[in-house]
């Protein structure tokens, strides 16, 4: 048998004790901020129907063609771990028939994902994002309140050197116009564009905004731009957005460049970039996409959404380490009392506060510094007398209590 060491797969990580309570405060706050606003949670399965995501994403995109983990199960079926989830969350209101409740339908969701990429800082082939998609309305309202979630996360979290980037693709009959005009010169320009961008001209010519190579970069810095091609009805939506963002205290820029790496986008599009996070910057983003349930089979119904990496936040805050809270330690002089320490450590944690005792057989001085080590708030020394000593660990400060009122006196202290 071999003795190598099994790691873990490139791209991927372990989310330790440590690392964990950081994750807790982002969690939290997402989830108090979307039940403030009336979004409900979803969980959708971690692996789908390859269909869904090849209909609904595009065949044409990057995470069709290069990203998604893709295999056949044991009846031959073809299945995708989720490279993302407004295509499921869309999905799952089509197969339950949400377009019979009170519209728009307002979901979140919170889960791993997978795309092969090339692992670096902020990017991860398993990663875990913070979604919310809201279904059955086409008000700008929706839109304004859709970035307004978002803009309040990374409020609440104090992610630092944050921009809202804001564009608009318009409808799919502007588009479908503009994108012939865009092919025209894409063609025109063909030898200084990448071979990448050269083999999508025909499928999917707005992606050669996303170009970083340099040279394609340049002829898109004179293509013409989707922004400057909206219909009236397109051009008043986008507008109304603005006004409300700024109505509501929310500055932004406007990118005529920003696109999206999806084909179910429609009009508006934006993202939440982050000074600290260099070429990786976006945080999270998304936007409207109104054609997508229909593609899913459902009925005609608008939609916007947006996801934000959970990893990108942590990047971005920057905040180190979050200790988790431990309240109180039960120490004891002799291994006799454990019963009794055992009690109330059952006690204490029923009345919500975090309670531990020693499970390794140390002498009391080792118990002492355990408790020291893990952080305890105060620590009970029980002794064989059946007295009982409260140390204030902090403070240093020690004082005896009676052993029966014991737990009166550490919720007491703590308040």
């Amino acid at each position: 048998m071999s003795s190598e060491k099994i790691r873990v797969p490139k791209g991927t990580f372990d989310v330790l004790p440590v690392d964990s309570a950081l994750r807790e405060v982002v969690s939290a706050a997402s989830t108090s901020i979307f039940e403030r606003a009336g979004y409900g949670r979803i969980e959708t399965p971690i692996f789908e129907d390859t269909a869904l995501f090849s209909r609904g994403v595009g065949e044409s995109t990057d995470i069709v063609q290069k990203e998604m983990f893709t295999f056949d199960d044991l009846g031959g079926r073809s299945m995708t771990l989720r490279p993302e989830g407004t295509a499921s969350v869309c999905r799952s209101y089509v197969e339950h028939g949400m377009h019979k409740l009170a519209q728009p339908v307002k979901l979140w969701y919170r889960g791993p994902f997978f795309r092969y990429e090339a692992p670096q800082a902020g990017r991860f082939r398993q990663f875990n994002q913070i979604g919310a998609e809201a279904l059955g309305s086409d008000s700008p309202l929706v839109d304004a309140e859709s970035i307004m979630l978002l803009h309040d996360l990374l409020e609440e979290l104090g992610v630092p050197g944050i921009e809202l980037r804001l564009g608009s693709l318009g409808s799919l009959d502007a588009r479908a116009v503009y994108r012939g005009e865009l092919q025209t010169y894409l063609h025109a320009n063909e030898g200084e564009l990448s071979h990448d961008v050269r083999g999508r001209i025909d499928a999917n010519p707005l992606r050669a905004f996303d170009a970083k190579d340099e040279s394609t970069r340049a002829v898109m810095a004179e293509a013409p731009k989707l922004i400057d091609h909206l219909g009236d009805e397109d051009a008043a939506h986008f507008s109304e957005v603005r006004s409300l963002l700024s109505s509501a205290g929310i500055s932004h820029t406007i990118d005529p460049t920003l696109v999206r790496g999806l084909d179910y986008y429609t009009r508006t599009v934006f993202a939440f970039t982050c000074d600290q996070l260099g070429a990786q910057s976006e945080v999270g983003g998304g936007g409207r996409y109104d054609g997508l349930v229909a593609e899913l089979g459902g009925p005609a119904t608008p939609g916007v959404g947006w996801a934000a990496g959970i990893e990108r936040i942590l990047l971005a805050m920057d905040a180190g380490e979050v200790s988790p809270r431990r309240d109180v330690f039960i120490a004891v002089e002799s291994p006799d009392q454990a019963q009794r320490a055992m009690a109330l450590v059952v006690e204490l944690r029923h009345k919500g506060l975090t309670a531990e005792l020693d499970l390794a057989g140390r002498s009391l001085k080792g118990q002492i510094k355990h408790a020291d080590r893990v952080g305890a708030r105060q620590t009970l020394v029980l002794g064989s007398d059946g007295s009982a000593l409260l140390k204030q660990m902090s403070a240093g400060a020690q004082r005896q209590v009676e052993a029966s009122r014991a737990v009166e006196e550490i919720l007491s202290e703590i308040g």
